[in-house]
């Protein structure tokens, strides 16, 4: 009996009731509506809805009819589980567990050995384990994983915000949202985009790959999975005829391929020359009318020495072009490397059978080429070299936050200060921060007090006071006091090194621009060799005398102009140095299709507390009864001591920025929707709003009028009585972000449509909308309300760009085809949106959208200038001006002008860098 069963489950069927989906592939929520839709076209589903992380179903429809229609979106449902086995000792056995398995709803496929479990539907690990140990069975792996494709719940109260005191980006341990693993290679042997579909396709086909993004620009390759074997994705890129190393940090990265970058650039400059010093003066002989054909014995003596030389740069300086060429013929493809072997040989091999042979071709067809084969070689190889010095800068901004990040640390210890190397540093150590010096890790300050320069990861120019308790965050700058710290996030865990993996995966992902060109490259070379080898047919057949060297031009022309490494690099290099620049503006962005998406934004909508405003209520006027403020403040904040409701932390902030000693309370009582009552000194005190007041019999007919006065601007009056009358009211607003109005005013010069979208009341709303300028407000609405008006926007078809920090704000901000998340806000938030603005200010919002146009513009530059370069080179090549002019393209000429396209499209990409939004400033 087979010990191998693969057999997919029949049909299974979802119980009548909502069931969740894990869902991966998904870029937006355009993805998402588009899988919404095709799962409601189903039959036996009532009600679908997707995000861009899960699906929800409502009914009964076949579980495999389900991810069959999202499969051919090009997404991916469900979870693969794998497990090994122990304890099945033969096929009967594998036939019991699958059985057991088919008969589970919630599985689609199983494949079954006796040593393993591969199980694909929406069963989590622990379920499958469970499933195991039932039939009899046992698993050799004990690690109860869990399900990290599955959305993280929102809190029960959704209109609660959780702020820290601290920027958290996604993928920290405190993030209530996790994605598979992300695995880093370092790649060697690319040449052009279609190596970047041979690697591609190639780690793809390991098990546990679930997404995979190769940079030709980069020489990297970004994996995603949970359960990969790393030697198997090495070896895979190996069998696929390529080199590849694992990459276990940003700052070995970084050293390898700075080194590689280097070794490359030195030896294509070496190559360049010397098949330079050889074409030059083959070139320059003919063009000053030297004889280039064999007519005599003396010349073939004279070609023939040529014809050694040339051979040995085809050895040497070609080696590398006729490997690559090799390797690609190995494994059934053709790439840039089978472009330039096969024309540079074509005219070698062609030069050197005139040479040996002379009397088999006609007078007029004797002409040799050795010239050709150098200065290709030459020119293409100078190419290579000026490319690859362009791409080492390409990741100047990832390395500048490198260089945040200081190589020793000064450890505390019982014999003293101690500095160590930065990799020896954990978790629970106590380190000296001295003054100058930058903050290691992340922690928290235990001794001392000092101000601390946060600027190159927040914006924030002002440098922020820490003492006993703060939390510091590495690459930060500490300025001249001396400090202590428990350093708590080490290595991959700090905020730096976190925000670094958010720009490295963000530079390695690709637009669906880049997707369109990865799979015309996947063609292209096999096209061109048939039109290189159809026009050489061409010219044989119908051409003019001599056919023979007519035909070797055109075909060698062709195969040289349409090398495709202009294509391979145009989306990449953009990619690059776009989301480089962003990060220069602390702005971070997490994939290359939220670039596309924010170049065609037309509205922008704001949540209003934390986004437009601080988030921060703090007092803004004060009303006293009774002859002295502090004493006032002083009753308030008493009562108010230990309360972290918003409204009390604001009184109690500024009791302490007037340094005003609190009296003793007791007997406090909170009255709900009210406010709150307590005793101090032997007497009864009444905080809260005017129903408290009406509760406790205090007149406040006095404050009607500013009662009426706070709607209009903004601020909620706290009343403070006594048993006998008002003692005064305190005034409290949350004030608006000073960059509000500038930001607001900035985006829609820009053309878009700015929204104001708020829980709050609608005449402080309509207060704030008035003061920044805002036409469009939408006030009183749950969070569910929210995410509806961003739907009912999109169904206008507008592109719709939300902005939010809170818990409140995750569902419109993933319903969003741009998601844009204040770094300061709650973790949910953070990982809702496709960026995260980093800098405390509104202004990043018009950044970004400025960054992205430039960005995808640089990108449709490169692309249509490569497609141009391609759509045009190529019929010139073959001849098709010849009828006009009379005479053909050297393939000289398409070595020089192929060079010039990869150049051309790099350097345009590294404009970028250079590229500044209006009234911006850099983080540094």
């Amino acid at each position: 009996m087979d010990e191998h069963l693969t057999k997919p489950v029949t049909d299974p069927v979802i119980p009548s009731s909502v069931t969740n989906i894990a869902l991966s592939g998904l870029n937006c929520m355009s993805c998402a509506r588009k899988v919404t839709a095709a799962v409601l076209a189903l039959d036996g589903v009532t009600h679908a809805e997707a995000n861009k992380s899960s699906l929800m179903v409502d009914g009964s429809p076949a579980l495999s009819d389900i991810f069959k229609a999202v499969e051919d979106l090009g997404y991916q449902a469900g979870q693969t589980i794998f497990v090994d086995l122990t304890g099945l000792r033969c096929g009967k056995c594998v036939a019991k567990l699958r059985t057991a398995l088919s008969t589970d709803s919630r599985v689609v496929a199983a494949d079954i050995s006796k040593t393993s479990a591969t199980v694909t539907g929406i069963l989590s690990r622990a379920e499958v384990i469970d499933i195991v140990r039932r039939c009899g069975y046992d698993v050799t792996d004990q690690r109860q994983q869990t399900d990290e494709s599955q959305p993280s719940p929102l809190p029960d109260d959704p209109s609660r915000e959780n702020r820290g005191d601290s920027t958290t980006i996604p993928g920290s341990p405190d993030s209530h949202v996790s994605g598979p693993v992300q695995t880093q290679l370092l790649l060697s042997g690319m040449t052009c985009a279609s190596c970047v579909s041979a690697v591609e396709n190639a780690i793809r086909s390991v098990s546990g790959v679930e997404g995979v993004n190769v940079n030709l620009a980069e020489r990297t390759a970004m994996i995603s999975g949970d359960d990969i074997e790393i030697d198997s994705v090495i070896n895979a890129v190996i069998d696929a005829g390529f080199g590849a190393d694992l990459v276990e940090d940003e700052a070995t990265r970084r050293q390898r391929q700075n080194a590689q970058q280097q070794l490359e650039y030195r030896t294509h400059l070496k190559h360049a020359g010397v098949a330079l010093a050889v074409g030059i003066p083959l070139m320059l002989w003919g063009l000053l009318g030297g004889n280039m054909s064999v007519n005599s014995f003396q010349s073939q003596l004279g070609w023939g020495l040529v014809s050694l030389i040339c051979l040995t740069l085809l050895a040497t300086t070609g080696r590398t072009f006729f490997v690559g060429a090799g390797r690609s013929l190995k494994h059934r493809r053709a790439n840039m490397d089978t472009l330039i072997a096969l024309g540079t040989s074509a005219a070698w091999l062609y030069s050197t059978v005139l040479v040996l042979i002379p009397e088999y071709f006609p007078v007029s067809a004797r002409h040799v080429y050795f010239e050709a084969t150098a200065m290709i070689l030459g020119l293409i190889t100078l190419g290579h070299a000026i490319e690859a010095r362009a791409r080492a800068s390409a990741s100047a901004a990832l390395d500048k936050l490198l260089d945040l990040q200081p190589e020793t640390a000064v450890v505390i210890t019982d014999e003293g200060d101690k500095e160590v190397p930065l990799r020896e540093v954990q978790t629970g150590m106590t380190l000296r921060i001295r003054p100058g010096g930058r903050i290691p890790v992340d922690g928290h300050v235990t001794e001392g007090d000092s101000y601390v320069d946060e600027s190159m990861l927040t914006g924030e120019p002002l440098a922020v006071h820490k003492q006993t308790g703060n939390r510091l965050s590495a690459g930060t700058l500490n300025q001249r006091g001396s400090l202590a710290m428990q350093a708590e996030g080490v290595g991959k865990n700090t905020m730096l090194a976190r925000i670094i993996h958010l720009v490295r995966e963000a530079q390695s992902s690709k637009p669906a621009l880049a997707k369109m060109a990865d799979r015309i490259s996947a063609v292209f070379v096999p096209v061109v060799v048939t039109i290189a080898l159809a026009t050489a047919a061409v010219w044989y057949f119908f051409g003019p005398e001599p056919r023979i060297s007519f035909m070797l031009i055109t075909a060698t022309t062709v195969l040289i102009i349409a090398c495709p490494c202009a294509l391979g690099l145009a989306t990449p290099m953009s990619v690059i140095t776009g989301v480089g620049r962003a990060a220069d503006y602390g702005v971070l962005i997490k994939d290359a299709d939220a670039i596309q998406q924010a170049a065609n934004i037309d509205v922008v909508i704001f949540d209003k507390t934390g986004t437009l405003t601080e988030g921060k209520p703090s007092v803004t006027s004060l009303h006293s009864e009774i002859k002295d403020e502090n004493q006032l403040i002083r009753l308030a904040a008493s009562i108010e001591q230990g309360s972290e409701h918003p409204l009390a932390v604001a009184i109690i902030n500024e009791a302490e920025k007037r340094d005003i000693k609190l009296l003793t309370s007791n007997a406090f009582r909170a009255i709900p929707g009210m406010g709150v009552q307590a005793e101090i000194d032997g007497e009864i005190f009444y905080l809260g709003n005017l129903a408290m007041m009406t509760r406790a019999k205090v007149d406040t007919s006095k404050w009607a009028n500013k009662q009426s006065e706070s709607g209009s601007n903004s601020e909620t009056l706290v009343y403070l009585a006594n048993q006998r009358k008002l003692l005064g009211v305190v005034g409290i607003s949350d004030p608006v972000r000073s960059d509000s109005a500038a930001a607001v005013k900035k985006l829609k010069s820009m053309g878009l449509s700015v929204v104001l979208l708020t829980g709050d009341r609608q005449q402080t709303a309509q207060h704030i909308a008035e003061k920044l300028g805002i036409d469009t407000v939408i006030s009183g609405v749950l969070p569910d309300a929210k995410e509806a008006e961003v739907q009912r926007l999109q169904s206008q078809g507008l592109k719709v760009a939300m902005v939010g920090d809170g818990i409140n704000d995750a569902p419109s901000l993933a319903r969003a085809d741009l998601g844009i998340a204040m770094g300061s806000g709650s973790d949910i938030a953070v990982e809702s949106g496709s960026v995260t603005l980093m800098r405390h200010s509104i202004d990043s919002v018009a950044d970004t959208l400025s960054i992205a146009k430039a960005t995808i513009r640089n990108m449709k530059q490169n692309l249509w200038g490569a497609f141009i370069y391609n759509s045009l080179g190529i019929p010139v090549a073959a001849g098709i001006l010849y009828p006009l002019t009379g005479t053909l393209l050297s393939p000289v000429v398409a070595g020089a002008a192929m060079a010039l396209s990869s150049i051309t499209v790099v350097s345009n990409a590294n404009r970028l860098r250079r590229f500044t939004p209006d009234n911006s400033k850099v983080v540094s």
